[in-house]
């Protein structure tokens, strides 16, 4: 449970690994069913949370996930407050990209056909049809590819900055360098991007 699924499908889920185990079950195990059977309803569950999803992520950033997950709770209870990214990075001895994206990992993907108000509208008629669509589609993807050639640090300050509304003081702190040198790698970043835009 807690995992964003309905209780009543992880059930019948278990149901499934329960008739598996009393198809497989032999008495000469020397073992109850109870204890026989548990073992392949965890596994069809665990089966079923690693493989569903529209987008297929990797178990080991799922599982990565859930452990954040559970650290995020036992923070809450423990000090009544959430825990932010950079101490989970330090907890977890791990880099903050990777606890990004193992939080996203387990957020559902939403269809551009659900419905998002009582009228029957839909995410897709909310998305503009201007006729200048595709160059904003295309500097977006312009965009992304320059901010995946950048290096690791350099990508750090602009996720930080402008994905995670983090000042330069936030930022120079986070990666221990100063807030000068990060308003100078950021500048010179966005100058190198308003270049290949504007070209």
């Amino acid at each position: 449970m807690g995992r964003g699924y309905d209780s009543d499908d992880l059930y019948q889920i278990a149901c499934i690994g329960f008739i598996e185990a009393v198809q497989r079950f032999r008495f000469e195990f020397g073992v109850k069913l109870s204890t026989y059977s548990v073992q392949y309803m965890i596994g069809e569950i665990k089966k079923f949370i690693r493989d569903d999803g529209m987008i297929k992520v990797s178990r080991s950033i799922k599982e990565l996930g859930v452990k954040i997950k559970e650290l995020e709770k036992n923070y809450m209870n423990k000090n009544g407050k959430k825990i932010c990214i950079n101490e989970i990075s330090e907890i977890m001895q791990l880099p903050e990209e990777n606890i990004y994206m193992a939080i996203d990992a387990l957020k559902s993907v939403e269809s551009i056909n659900i419905n998002i108000c009582e009228d029957g509208d839909e995410i897709i008629d909310t998305i503009s049809s201007d006729i200048d669509e595709q160059s904003k589609i295309v500097d977006k993807l312009t965009v992304t590819e320059m901010i995946n050639k950048l290096n690791f640090r350099d990508r750090q300050i602009i996720n930080l900055r402008f994905f995670k509304d983090k000042t330069q003081s936030q930022v120079a702190k986070i990666l221990g360098i100063s807030q000068v040198h990060v308003s100078r790698i950021e500048k010179k970043i966005l100058n190198d991007f308003r270049k290949v835009l504007l070209t």
